[in-house]
């Protein structure tokens, strides 16, 4: 799996892979789905912000809740993202991210019409 270098990292409890259509590729972890699920409904409400204030595409999503933190990199239509743990250090996982997002590129590229 893809995104097995993050379910080893300290503090992870979920992670994802979201494909094109919004579904998850891969998901792990407690929540791996949600995470799926919700990461595209924000990829979806930040890329329109970003069109409107003309501030391009989204390639990074951090937020911080009282109990977890989510990190996740946008490649093309595919997001991946982790959620840690709040207490967690999360510099670890955004390098891994940026290490993952770059195997990404094997994965087929939706036709555009």
């Amino acid at each position: 799996m893809k995104i097995d270098a993050l379910t080893e990292l300290p503090g992870v409890i979920a992670s994802a892979l979201v494909g094109p259509d919004g579904l998850p590729i891969e998901a792990s972890g407690d929540g791996g789905d949600v995470l799926a699920a919700e990461l595209t409904a924000l990829r979806t409400v930040l890329d329109r912000l970003g069109r409107r204030l003309g501030a391009g595409e989204v390639s990074r999503i951090a937020l911080t809740s009282e109990r977890v933190e989510v990190v996740a990199i946008t490649s093309g239509e595919y997001v991946l993202g982790a959620a840690l743990s709040r207490s967690s250090d999360t510099r670890h996982a955004q390098q891994t991210l940026a290490k993952l997002v770059l195997e990404l590129g094997d994965l087929p590229r939706p036709d555009r019409a």
